[in-house]
């Protein structure tokens, strides 16, 4: 059974379990076996038998108990070899069965021979009469040793050809009588030479040496072959294989379907398996298919295993391993090598990148559209009220943002992964540094505007300072480029976003777009917030309003960016979507408003569109303007209220305002501030403010004191009795008495210089704020008539300590009966305040500011 195991391992035939049985084992253990042949691998359907004909047919009982028929194929040894005592009652179960015979045809001379034998002419042979007696079951007369057993008497007419057949073994034997005689004849002839019989030196016999002469004997067989033996004293084996089938109805026999002679097999297949379908397959495991190897489980044998894929990037090395193919290459369709897998990048035409080039096409067109407008009409309010400074470097930033897209999508150079780093990083970095010096501008205005005196005049606030905080916010975004730069120069490499994906990409790794994107993001929620800070700021700045909506646009396209750049693989268009939309917000919500108002609405392109103010302002004198009007010397937009257009006098160089609270709850009619800058031949600088009236005094009084000769200014408290009576009886109220600021080297001033204010007493319920703004609009009017006439009206000098009120140009008066206070405080000494361009802010802030500088 060894021996049989190494050869069919060595031949490719795989046993995939064995049993051991005893031939005389009962019932249960048959059962027990065939169970196992059926569980364990029940894809192997052969069962080989080296066994004795009984012990195969316990087997075939066994198949009978369970009900199987045609499951299993039986290959049978020459113990089965074409006995019928081994399938009598079971051929159903043994139909299909293959068994072995040795090669032995009948030897007819033996029959002629031993047919003839009787116990009278066979007296040669001591043994035949028991033979005979033992055949026949009865006693020979006159034999010695009778057989006491049967009573019957042989008679004469017995003959051995009854129930005669020839065993199938018989020239095995006969040959094998034929090679021990050879054999002792062989060795009689060596050790006896020209001896007749057994010569002293084969007396006693030599077993070893009797061995080795009959495997040098060399004779014709019974049937005719040559016998000898090899070196292991084997014969040349010779079978005949038989297959017992079914040959009718309920009929089963032997046939020879084949032999094997001296290595040499023969087969007739069609006789076995007369169809296709009745050949049965038993093998353990199924061949694997392609792509796949052979995994053997630990405790099977090498024909057992399992079937396990490759992955899809391994090609089959062998029946029992996968290799993987290198990075950037696949499997060929036979799995048999590796070739390169072709390199991708975004091409010009790709849908993508189509959309995404004419889109910033479109974007290109519309910032230079929009940048030609803002260039042809510089100096109108609009553009002017819009900090142009700052805006073209937003438009500079938007038209770069546009750019990038060329850059990204076109196929990885070093150069254009240099040029995406830049852009992607430089482009958000100038509109957002830009809107955050805007916005924070806008912030501090506001914030001051809101004080009831501004005591400092807010820092930055010019073009030049404006213009240099935006670009230091854009050389930190520089400086962050360069440092990456230097940390991991722009190179092109191959990027594998699956393992059967190959794209030629820039290096940027994730610090290469966090840090600038970071930093951008930083800008963003600053104007974010600066734009939430003045989102109610009036009409005038209609602009914070889309300023707001451009920031909070540009949170929610950043926030979906984050997800979506870092979680597909769509990284380049995402990039490219993502950039030309913020720049497309940022360019329709602040500049096409803007552009509309330019080409559509030319109407509202004046200074009275962009200001709540309801101050009065005059400018005149020696102070210069960049603007034409301002060079003109008239006075421009006299008298300003919202919506309404301003009124334009001529000045002879000096610079008067008024300022009304609208909304004052100490009454309709109450002034605010007046101030009034003066400049005389003689180089003497005079201001002259209005002031509220003082909480403090309820008193109508009278104070004088001296001024001195150089750089004094006074203030001048007059008590509010207002705020103590109502309307109706309303105490007679000062008019605004003025605080005078002169410089001079020295001044020589008589009585006759000390104005009077004189006005006739009326009942303050029946005044309006209309009748009063009237008044000062007269005096306004009038003002450019005669300006020593006013300076004298507006300026007093009593070095007597006291002063007199007399009338003194009384067409310059207001009807009202005005009492100087009783005490005066002095101001520290105050610069005046330089000319302010309006073209760069709000006019109305600024004008507030001003004022309250």
């Amino acid at each position: 059974m060894e021996a049989f195991k190494d050869m069919s391992a060595k031949d490719g035939v795989c046993i995939a379990h064995s049993y051991k049985i005893y031939s005389n084992a009962g019932e249960q253990n048959f059962d027990k076996l065939l169970k196992k042949l059926r569980s364990h691998l029940p894809k192997a359907r052969v069962v080989v038998c080296f066994c004795e004909g009984m012990t195969v047919r316990g087997l075939l009982m066994a198949m009978r108990r369970q009900g199987i028929v045609g499951e299993f194929l039986l290959l049978g040894s020459d113990g089965w070899a074409d006995r019928y005592d081994v399938t009598d009652g079971y051929q159903r179960e043994a139909a299909g069965g293959i068994t072995i015979k040795l090669q032995s045809p009948d030897v007819k001379w033996f029959d002629d021979y031993y047919l003839q034998l009787r116990p009278e002419n066979n007296l040669r042979n001591p043994w035949f009469q028991e033979f005979w007696q033992n055949k026949f079951k009865c006693k020979l007369k006159g034999y010695s040793q009778d057989n006491q057993i049967y009573n019957k008497t042989c008679s004469s007419r017995l003959s051995l050809t009854y129930q005669y057949a020839q065993d199938s073994k018989m020239g095995f034997v006969i040959n094998a009588i034929y090679a021990m005689a050879y054999g002792l004849h062989n060795m009689q002839v060596a050790l006896c030479p020209g001896y007749k019989g057994l010569c002293d030196a084969m007396k006693p016999i030599d077993g070893q040496k009797l061995l080795d002469c009959i495997m040098k004997a060399n004779f014709t067989g019974v049937a005719g072959d040559m016998i000898m033996f090899d070196e292991n004293g084997d014969s040349p084996g010779r079978y005949e294989i038989m297959n017992f089938k079914k040959m009718g109805k309920d009929y089963f026999d032997y046939i020879n379907v084949g032999s094997w002679d001296n290595g040499e097999l023969k087969m007739d297949d069609d006789e076995i398996w007369s169809t296709k379908n009745s050949v049965i397959r038993s093998v353990c495991s199924e061949p694997c298919a392609k792509g796949q190897i052979k995994v053997i489980r630990k405790g099977e044998v090498s024909c057992c295993w399992t079937c396990t894929p490759c992955k899809e990037n391994e090609i089959v090395f062998d029946e029992y391993t996968c290799k993987a193919c290198e990075l950037g290459s696949w499997p060929t369709d036979d799995l048999t090598g590796c070739i390169q897998i072709p390199v991708e990048y975004l091409r010009w035409s790709d849908p993508e990148p189509i959309a995404a080039v004419v889109f910033a096409c479109l974007g290109l067109l519309a910032t230079m559209f929009v940048t030609a407008i803002f260039i042809l009409y510089r100096d109108t309010p609009v553009v002017k009220s819009s900090s142009r400074e700052l805006c073209y470097i937003i438009l500079a930033g938007i038209c770069l943002g546009y750019l990038c897209t060329f850059c990204l999508i076109a196929k990885p150079q070093r150069i254009y992964c240099y040029l995406q780093r830049i852009g992607i990083g430089l482009s958000p970095a100038m509109s957002y540094s830009a809107l955050v010096t805007k916005t924070n501008r806008i912030a501090r205005i506001l914030a001051g505007s809101k004080k009831k005196i501004c005591t400092k005049k807010p820092r930055f606030m010019s073009a030049c300072a404006q213009l240099v905080i935006a670009f230091l916010l854009i050389c930190i975004q520089l400086g962050i480029i360069v440092a990456l730069f230097i940390m991991e120069p722009p190179n092109i490499m191959f990027d594998y976003p699956s393992i059967r994906e190959v794209y030629l990409i820039c290096n940027t790794n994730n610090l290469g777009v966090v840090a600038p994107l970071g930093y951008n993001g930083l800008l963003i929620l600053s104007c974010t917030f600066y734009a939430f800070k003045t989102r109610n700021v009036p009409a005038n700045f209609n602009e914070a309003k889309y300023i707001a909506f451009t920031m909070y646009t540009t949170c929610i396209i950043w926030l979906a960016f984050v997800p979506i750049y870092f979680g597909s693989n769509y990284k380049i268009i995402t990039m490219c979507f993502s950039v030309s939309l913020s720049a497309t917000v940022a360019l329709g919500c602040m500049f096409v408003p803007k552009v509309y108002i330019i080409l559509a609405k030319p109407e509202r392109n004046v200074r009275s569109a962009f200001t709540t103010s309801t101050v009065v302002r005059m400018h005149v004198g020696d102070g210069k303007s960049s603007s034409a009007a301002s060079r003109s010397s008239s006075l421009v937009n006299l008298w300003k209220r919202r919506g309404s257009s301003g009124e334009t006098l001529s000045s002879n160089g000096k610079s008067v305002t008024w300022a009304q609270n609208e909304k004052s709850n100490r009454g309709q009619h109450l002034w605010q501030r007046l101030s009034v800058h003066v400049k005389k031949k003689d180089s003497t600088n005079q201001t002259a403010v209005i002031k509220p009236f003082s909480k403090s005094s309820t008193e109508n009084r009278y104070i004088s004191t001296s001024y001195p000769e150089s750089s004094a200014k006074m203030l001048y408290d007059v008590s509010e009795a207002e705020e103590h009576y109502p309307v109706q009886y309303r105490p007679q109220t000062p008019s605004p008495i003025s605080t005078v600021s002169q410089r001079a080297a020295s001044v020589t001033r008589t009585d006759d210089d000390i104005p009077s204010f004189h006005s006739d007493t009326a009942q303050r319920s029946g005044s309006s704020q209309g009748s009063l703004m009237d008044q000062i609009s007269n005096v306004v009017t009038r003002f450019t008539a005669n300006i020593s006439e006013l300076n004298s009206m507006m300026l007093s000098s009593n070095t007597q300590g006291t002063l007199v009120p007399t009338p003194l140009c009384s067409s310059y008066l207001i009807p009202r009966e005005i009492q100087l206070p009783t005490a005066m405080t002095t101001f520290a000494e105050i610069q005046p305040a330089p000319a302010i361009e309006f073209n760069e802010v709000n006019l109305d802030l600024l004008s507030r500011l001003e004022d309250q500088l």
